[in-house]
């Protein structure tokens, strides 16, 4: 029995087609949660340091302001290199490091519904750990080129 080999009935599975979407993903990814994170926690605790800093959670024991600059740190800081794809993997880990603080110490005797916030985040953030940054970032311009990641 002779086999029809059309395009109509075999779609194109070629990896560079399945490569170029899970570029784009990451870079879809990153720049999704980098803009919420900054847009919408750190940006805000950095203009108004003043009047949070008062009653900021103080989870380490190093003091209400050292905790709020670290959580700055890596809200701002972290979130524009992920956005970049700038030592995008390392910027994860302060990331990761804040929501899970968040997540289990500050909220940890509340119910799931504050702590899901922080766990949402984590998501996305140990995603990039895991596979970098993509083609579509500075990591890949300087580092990349002759492999994935």
């Amino acid at each position: 029995m002779t086999r029809i080999k059309s395009d109509w009935v075999r779609p194109d599975f070629s990896t560079n087609y399945q490569e170029n979407f899970k570029n784009f993903g990451l870079l879809v990814l990153r720049l999704g949660v980098a803009s919420m994170m900054l847009f919408g926690h750190g940006f805000n605790k950095m203009v108004n340091f003043s009047e949070i800093v008062i009653n900021f959670p103080d989870p380490i024991g190093f003091g209400a302001a050292t905790a709020l600059m670290l959580t700055i740190l890596a809200e701002v800081i972290c979130s524009i290199a992920i956005a970049f794809g700038l030592a995008t993997r390392l910027a994860t880990i302060p990331l990761i490091i804040t929501m899970l603080m968040a997540a289990l110490v500050i909220h940890g005797d509340d119910p799931w519904s504050k702590k899901e916030l922080g766990m949402i985040y984590l998501m996305p953030y140990l995603t990039i750990l895991f596979t970098g940054a993509g083609r579509y970032s500075i990591d890949w311009l300087w580092f990349g080129k002759h492999k994935e990641g």
